[in-house]
């Protein structure tokens, strides 16, 4: 069954929940009550969750355990993939020691980087390998999924070099919009919609309030 990207999007919030709720000792969950801590609509969780294959039971709701297990299978998470990282600047590193990722069934298992001067270093417990070793590293190791993390002028250049390797998806942090062919699945993190997003949202919230307090200073 091919899963709605917006539903898609939204499950980890929903896995966040109810793990939240596991750990409080809750054993089920309504479709209100999630509804409720995310800001949607009732009948919309109904529906997101009736995709993972899980019905909830009428009074009672979503059985937390079998809800959890349902959602890490649509996701995928249930089976540890193996990624690399191409790029061992300050953001690449960051990712390379994120502990977070194992929860998503992803596992950084090696990190390259062009630089004489990052090469043979230690991030984590992982040693900086040279551009070099790229292609027999992916071979040998049948990894499908490369992070970017390099700076935008080297990106296309890098992303190239993946796909002719045998990169299948790669996960973007670069600031530049790749072209890979259509047999390879591309996802870009931009850090600066993110942002651009929370600063609007952040104006409108304060113009808000400051027309509020208006209002009261006029009563």
């Amino acid at each position: 069954m091919s899963i709605p990207i917006p539903t898609v999007k939204r499950l980890p919030s929903y896995l966040r929940i109810l793990n939240q709720r596991k750990e409080m000792g809750e054993e089920y969950i309504s479709a209100t009550h999630l509804a409720e801590e995310l800001g949607l609509k009732p009948i919309q969780v109904r529906k997101d969750l009736s995709l993972t294959g899980i019905e909830g039971k009428p009074k009672v709701g979503f059985d937390i355990e079998e809800l959890i297990s349902s959602i890490i299978h649509t996701l995928g998470w249930d089976n540890t993939t193996d990624a690399l990282i191409v790029g061992a600047g300050n953001l690449g590193s960051a990712l390379a020691c994120y502990d977070g990722f194992s929860t998503y069934g992803l596992r950084i298992v090696a990190i390259f980087d062009k630089d004489p001067g990052k090469v043979g270093g230690k991030i984590g417990s992982m040693t900086v390998l040279p551009m070099e070793k790229l292609n027999s590293y992916i071979a040998e190791n049948r990894i499908s999924i490369a992070v970017i993390t390099v700076p935008a002028l080297q990106a296309q250049a890098v992303s190239d070099l993946l796909v002719k390797c045998g990169i299948r998806g790669i996960w973007n942090f670069a600031p530049k919009d790749l072209k890979v062919p259509s047999s390879v699945v591309l996802q870009r993190t931009d850090l600066a919609t993110s942002f651009a997003v929370l600063s609007v949202k952040l104006g409108h919230r304060i113009h808000e309030e400051e027309d509020l307090l208006d209002d009261i200073d006029m009563i």
